[in-house]
């Protein structure tokens, strides 16, 4: 019974950092407080209710749409919610009520809110990444006097991974824009890669860039560029108007941190099995 009502805790709490977690993704792109004012409609600007923001429950009761303009309300708001609350209550289920417990349940509800935000508008606020940097540090200096470290980097490999991702995305968007002669790499990347380092340290930050690499590149090659060359004209897809001269469309720029944020995840949670794992198979070669 105990564990019933921890899980159902943690989910519940999951889901009201989840709704909050709607707000800094609504807001901080438009550098709009996240304090003031109260959550209101965006389009009518009708104060919610109480009774009418409750995590998930609240947008069921309402049926999706504004009481005040009858507008739909974006899905976005009750999917958050319950993916924040339901993975609380997963990293609960996975490693106790524990104090690395819910270090890895904030660090994943950051990961989330930027990657959500960079696909969204293509940009990472510094909300997230100050909040998830002085998070990060913080804790692990109190773990480290609790004796419980968890999955997370300690105090000095903190900072050490804190450079060594900063200076690594630095060197990729660099290396990048010398390539494809533009920027390849926005800073957000580069301080959304310090938030990561910081946690997982200087040797698994660089595995977290590996990972995040891949998981662009798939995803560039079976979705965005079949669809941009359907876009750019195919036998028997539409055609888009092109400057003369030109007979390949150009793919669009995929935001960074969308594959980034949950390389993080991945790479804190298993990172030393998958490194070990490629360690004993690049042995046998």
């Amino acid at each position: 019974m105990s564990e019933i009502i921890i899980g159902l805790f943690a989910f519940a709490v999951g889901a009201c950092v989840g709704s909050f977690l709607n707000v800094c993704i609504s807001r901080w792109p438009l550098e709009l407080s996240v304090v003031s004012p109260p959550s209101r409609c965006p389009r009518c600007e009708r104060p919610i209710r109480w009774n009418e923001n409750i995590p998930v429950l609240g947008w069921l009761l309402l049926r999706g749409r504004c009481r005040g303009c009858e507008l739909p309300i974006s899905m976005q708001y009750p999917a958050v919610e319950l993916a924040v609350g339901v993975g609380w209550l997963a990293v609960v289920y996975a490693l106790g009520p524990t104090f690395t417990a819910l270090r890895v349940a904030v660090f994943g509800t950051v990961m989330l809110g930027i990657a959500i935000t960079d696909a969204r508008h293509y940009l990472i606020p510094d909300g997230f990444t100050v909040f998830g940097l002085l998070w990060v540090i913080v804790t692990s200096v109190l773990a480290a006097l609790w004796g419980d470290p968890g999955t997370f980097a300690g105090p000095w490999n903190a900072i050490l991974g804190m450079c060594v991702g900063a200076g690594a995305i630095a060197i990729a968007g660099w290396l990048g824009e010398v390539v494809m002669r533009r920027e390849a790499m926005g800073f957000g990347d580069v301080t959304l890669m310090a938030v990561v380092g910081a946690a997982v340290g200087p040797g698994r930050a660089l595995l977290v860039v590996f990972l995040g690499a891949f998981l662009g590149a798939v995803t560039f090659m079976l979705f965005v560029l079949p669809i941009t060359r359907l876009r750019g004209g195919t036998r028997n897809g539409p055609q888009l108007e092109l400057p003369i001269g030109a007979s390949v469309a150009v793919a669009p720029e995929v935001p960074f941190g969308v594959f980034l944020a949950p390389a993080a995840v991945v790479t804190l949670l298993w990172g030393d099995t998958l490194i070990a794992w490629y360690l004993a198979r690049f042995a046998t070669l």
